[in-house]
C-alpha cells in the first residue's frame, strides 16, 4: 500500500492533502489494489459498526445516550469487536464495564498522542508562541451536562 500511496502522490500531485477515498479509487482504477472477499466483508462490517456507533437514544430524563457499546478482545491471533445494546437485558454488565474502560483508555491514548504532537510542533519553531492544549476536561463535561434552557440544538 505504501508504494502506491507514494506513486499516487507523484502522479496526481495536488496540494499535499490526501483523501484516503481518492487514493483508494485511484489505486483500484489503476489495478493496484484488488479487493478480496475478506476485504468486502470487512467493509460491510465497518459500515455495520458505524451504524452501531451512531445509534443514539433518549432516556426518560431526556438524556441522549449511545445505545451500542463494543468490547475489543483477542481470539487466538484475531482481534474482534463484540457489540451489545444497553437496552438489551440479556447483555452482561461485565461487557459494559469493559467497554467503558476501553473507551476511557482510548481517550487517554488520544490525549497522550495530542500532547506529543503539540510538543513536537511547538519545538519546531521556538520563536513562536507555543500552542497550549489543556487536557483537563472537567469543566467542558460539566458545561455539556447543563440543561439546555432555551438553547436550540445544533
Amino acid at each position: 500500500m505504501k508504494s502506491y500511496i507514494e506513486r499516487y502522490q507523484t502522479e496526481v500531485g495536488g496540494d499535499g492533502l490526501l483523501d484516503p477515498h481518492a487514493v483508494a479509487e485511484w489505486a483500484y482504477r489503476n489495478g493496484l489494489h484488488k479487493p478480496s472477499v475478506r476485504t468486502v466483508v470487512d467493509a460491510i462490517a465497518t459500515d455495520i459498526a458505524q451504524q452501531f456507533r451512531e445509534d443514539y437514544r433518549t432516556d426518560a430524563k431526556g438524556q441522549r445516550y449511545r445505545a451500542m457499546h463494543a468490547v475489543r478482545s483477542k481470539k487466538g491471533d484475531k482481534t474482534m469487536s463484540l457489540w451489545a445494546d444497553m437496552d438489551d437485558e440479556r447483555a452482561p454488565r461485565d461487557h459494559f464495564v469493559r467497554s467503558f474502560a476501553q473507551r476511557r483508555q482510548q481517550i487517554v491514548g488520544d490525549c497522550y498522542q495530542l500532547k506529543t504532537d503539540v510538543d513536537v510542533y511547538n519545538a519546531k519553531d521556538p520563536a513562536q508562541k507555543p500552542i497550549q492544549v489543556p487536557l483537563d476536561f472537567t469543566v467542558d463535561v460539566e458545561e455539556l451536562q447543563l440543561p439546555f434552557k432555551g438553547k436550540k440544538a445544533a
